[in-house]
């Protein structure tokens, strides 16, 4: 049988999974994107907690089940993946939010302060209690968009074609998964944007093992530590598809938070800001739509890492196997 023959618009962790998936499945695939480097537009600036059991805190069930299949694709084909659970905490007068994160969340410890210290020794003596999420983990996302990139090129033969600015209509394949993210809102009218703004900073004075959320009254913010004592601070989520860059405000806004988890993040040095826009539907929950030979892959919102590899594993499958799945495709 001939494999069909598969094109991908847009190299975001959403199209990277999606050739990773159809190549596993057999199918010719290649990739397009606009940008000339693979991953740039929001997987690049992304936090990649795969924190599914923190994120039941405000998200529906279907991310969950997404989350729980995300997080096994990541551990079975990334090796980068960091398996050190998450820790969330608050100030003492915010433990109120605390309780009120641990009614909405599961498969967590209660810990005290003695095991706060014991998990992230630079915190000793800061924080009365908190939430442990053991089976958590966290990645680099740009080291995974880089690693899936040569995987999919050396071992399965996936063509790449950047700084093609192409639409899906235009591509001549027997099928086409237009993963474009914000960009496909020309034909996804009820697709919005949710701006996030971020940092990378650096300070040898302060050491993590594992991400940290902060229940913050104004921003509640986590902090992921990444190589050579840096770490990335995120990120706010302002209603708004305005893709500049960060706001005087939301800088500071995370720096305070930031301080507030350590004073010695007000030393720290900044090293980068980034901004980018989320595309989320009106009930933040990803879609597969079919129009046509195209599927439309979107909607991820803040689950990028945590939704893409099993969304896309049902693409496939619908591709290579004719299957249907209700739950996304809507």
């Amino acid at each position: 049988m001939t494999a069909k023959n598969i094109a991908i618009v847009g190299s975001g962790v959403m199209g990277l999974t999606a050739a990773h998936q159809l190549a596993l499945r057999g199918a010719s695939v290649t990739l397009y994107d606009r940008n000339r480097d693979v991953g740039r537009g929001c997987s690049w600036w992304a936090g990649g907690m795969l924190a599914l059991w923190c994120e039941m805190e405000s998200a529906e069930a279907l991310i969950g089940e997404l989350g729980l299949e995300s997080l096994s694709y990541w551990r079975a084909h990334f090796p980068g993946v960091i398996n050190k659970g998450s820790l969330v905490v608050a100030p003492p007068r915010d433990t109120p939010d605390l309780k009120r994160f641990a009614a909405r969340t599961s498969h967590f410890e209660v810990i005290d302060g003695k095991r706060v210290a014991a998990l992230e020794p630079d915190l000793a003596g800061r924080f009365e209690t908190g939430l442990f999420f053991e089976k958590e983990a966290h990645l680099d996302p740009r080291e995974a968009l880089g690693f899936l990139s040569e995987r999919l090129q050396k071992e399965f033969g996936v063509r790449f074609v950047m700084d093609a600015d192409v639409r899906p209509e235009s591509l001549d394949a027997d099928h086409v998964l237009d993963c474009r993210g914000f960009e496909a809102r020309d034909v996804l009218p009820d697709l919005r944007g949710v701006k996030g703004e971020m940092l990378i900073i650096r300070t040898s004075e302060i050491s993590l093992a594992r991400p940290v959320r902060l229940l913050h009254p104004r921003i509640p913010v986590y902090i992921v530590p990444r190589d050579d004592h840096h770490f990335m601070v995120g990120a706010t989520m302002i209603e708004s598809s305005d893709q500049a860059r960060i706001s005087a405000r939301s800088m500071v806004e995370l720096l305070n938070a930031a301080y507030a988890l350590h004073p010695s993040f007000g030393e720290a040095e900044i090293i980068e800001t980034g901004t980018d826009v989320r595309p989320a539907f009106p009930d933040n929950l990803p879609r597969i739509r079919r129009m046509g030979k195209i599927l439309r892959l979107n909607g991820l919102y803040r689950h990028g890492y945590l939704g893409a590899p099993a969304l896309t594993r049902r693409a496939a499958e619908i591709v290579m196997e004719g299957k249907t799945f209700p739950e996304v495709e809507r």
